[in-house]
């Protein structure tokens, strides 16, 4: 439906004047796809601060344009951002705002041959990105449904003598055959001592017993991507595992329980991480506690302990400790939820209570 989109157009449009413009050309795909629907490889989108906006893509999208955004005019050319840059120069367009930290320095000097003035515009539309309406947090929650499912059919496979690189293939497999776009980005598996390395690729290690072994995993559903991640244990394991995931777990429900409107996202972060440094193991937690999700697996917001900003309200975020033991193996705990004004709203819901297979 163009509705959503129609939208959010107008918010950007509202904000082309406060740069000192009167019109913004988007190039980034994922922004294009944002404002108008299409999800394709070559597009742009031209839109003034008062009258219509324009598309431009290439001829393998047109009819895919009159399916998608029928609403809007659609130039077919190769060349989108050029293409659109002297379609803003013919309509009287002065100043021009960009996205400066998408385009290249050889594709500016082409564009300020075409075009009038440009004004780089910045991360706006990310920033626009960064509150989700109501129906891209239902392609959101869907996405972790297929996710919840996709741990749950592959847990058959967790025993000894099965590879990282195995489990990782099933859980990618599932994933589509549940209804997924896609994996929302290349499966983590890493068993025994491979689970100190946070982004580990699976290899050919064969699961053993006492193992823990750390899944981070999700479906991309409508463009959307979940993210979860869950550490399970293979067989008895020893005392100090089971400590390492208790610490881990009672982290992650701190970081859950600031996730509030107005929270600072580095008040958010030292919620978990100072109940990781209070075991002893602050220095083996070294990423930042969670990033937004949406049409990418990382956007805005950020939350660790350099980062700045507040959250809001239906913002979609991780929360994602770890501690991580140098030779002898580590555990993360994620979940993606939803900021809510009357607590997180939880979109993956596989347990978190520790797990022997």
């Amino acid at each position: 439906m163009p509705e959503p989109h129609i939208h959010r157009r107008a918010r950007l449009a509202a904000l082309v004047a406060d740069h000192a413009a009167d019109a913004a050309l988007v190039t980034r795909l994922v922004n294009v796809r944002y404002l108008t629907g299409l999800d394709s490889s070559n597009a742009a989108l031209l839109v003034p601060a008062d009258g219509p906006a324009v598309l431009c893509t290439d001829a393998r999208y047109a009819g895919m344009v009159r399916d998608i955004c029928p609403e809007l005019e659609c130039v077919v050319e190769r060349a989108t951002a050029i293409a659109l840059a002297e379609r803003a120069a013919h309509d009287g367009v002065r100043r021009l705002a960009f996205e400066s930290h998408d385009v290249t320095v050889e594709a500016h000097d082409r564009l300020a041959e075409a075009a009038p003035a440009l004004v780089p515009f910045g991360h706006v539309v990310e920033e626009l990105r960064r509150v989700k309406d109501e129906e891209e947090i239902a392609l959101l929650r869907t996405a972790c449904a297929i996710t919840d499912r996709a741990f749950d059919a592959a847990l058959p496979l967790l025993r000894p003598g099965v590879t990282e690189r195995e489990i990782a293939t099933a859980l990618e497999r599932v994933m589509v055959d549940l209804g997924a776009d896609k994996p929302a980005f290349d499966s983590i598996v890493a068993s025994g001592p491979n689970g100190a390395v946070p982004h580990h690729h699976p290899g050919d290690r064969a699961l053993a017993p006492g193992d823990l072994v750390t899944m981070d995993f999700g479906a991309r559903y409508g463009g959307y991507h979940a993210d979860m991640t869950r550490t399970v244990a293979v067989g008895r394991i020893a005392d100090w595992q089971r400590d390492l995931y208790d610490l881990v777990w009672r982290a992650q429900r701190a970081g859950v329980d600031a996730l509030w409107p107005e929270a600072e996202t580095k008040v958010v972060d030292a919620a978990a991480r100072d109940v990781i440094a209070d075991a002893g193991h602050g220095d083996d937690f070294p990423h930042g506690l969670g990033h937004g999700v949406g049409l990418e697996i990382h956007e805005a917001p950020l939350m660790g302990y350099d980062k700045t900003g507040k959250l809001e309200g239906r913002v979609p975020v991780t929360v994602e400790p770890g501690v991580y033991l140098d030779g002898r193996g580590g555990v993360r705990i994620e979940d993606t939820l939803v900021v809510r004004r009357d607590g997180p709203e939880l979109l993956t819901q596989t347990s978190k209570e520790l797990l022997v297979v």
